[in-house]
């Protein structure tokens, strides 16, 4: 028998890493404040540690969506799989080309493209998408809080957030 509703307790879970870092933060509080000079050390520690704890949670509270969207995400050995009701594919990540947000559909959708293939589209709020978060963070040049802020906004336009940069020189002719 649980105490929380189900609501509750999925807002929560969605915070966790920012509830976890405060808790951190507060021990090391208590330790600095406490018992001696002894355990202050390791109390700055668990303070600035539960500071970076919130300062992530943060950014991940801001990409997680409900997970109530169509189809289901999967990232696995630098694959991201999407499997939907309608479409779905899989992109590796270090062939990926371009990441874009493409939000003249509802919900906003990430479109993963990779040379030979076509286009994932990924809901924002696709069934595990949270895990997107630290798949695009690999990416080489990635800005986190760019497409932080992307995603928070309210435009309709599509937004190329990241792309590989091209091995040839930009003074080469294509034709």
């Amino acid at each position: 028998m649980s105490f929380l509703r189900p609501e509750a307790k999925a807002e929560l879970w969605r915070w966790r890493e920012v509830l976890g870092g405060i808790a951190v933060a507060l021990i090391g509080l208590w330790l600095v404040a406490g018992p001696g000079l002894l355990l202050a050390i390791p109390g700055y520690a668990l303070i600035l540690a539960g500071v970076i704890f919130v300062w992530i949670g943060g950014q991940r509270v801001r990409f997680r969506k409900t997970g109530l969207g169509a189809g289901a995400v999967q990232v696995d050995e630098g694959q991201i799989a999407y499997f939907g009701p309608l479409t779905g594919g899989v992109i590796a990540l270090r062939e990926m080309e371009r990441l874009s947000l493409e939000r003249g559909a509802y919900p906003a959708h990430w479109k993963l493209e990779q040379p030979g293939q076509n286009p994932v589209m990924i809901p924002v709020d696709a069934a595990g998408a949270d895990a997107l978060f630290d798949a695009f963070a690999a990416l080489p040049g990635l800005r986190t809080e760019r497409m932080l802020a992307e995603l928070a906004d309210d435009k309709t336009l599509s937004v190329v957030i990241w792309e590989r940069r091209s091995m040839r020189p930009a003074s080469t002719l294509l034709h």
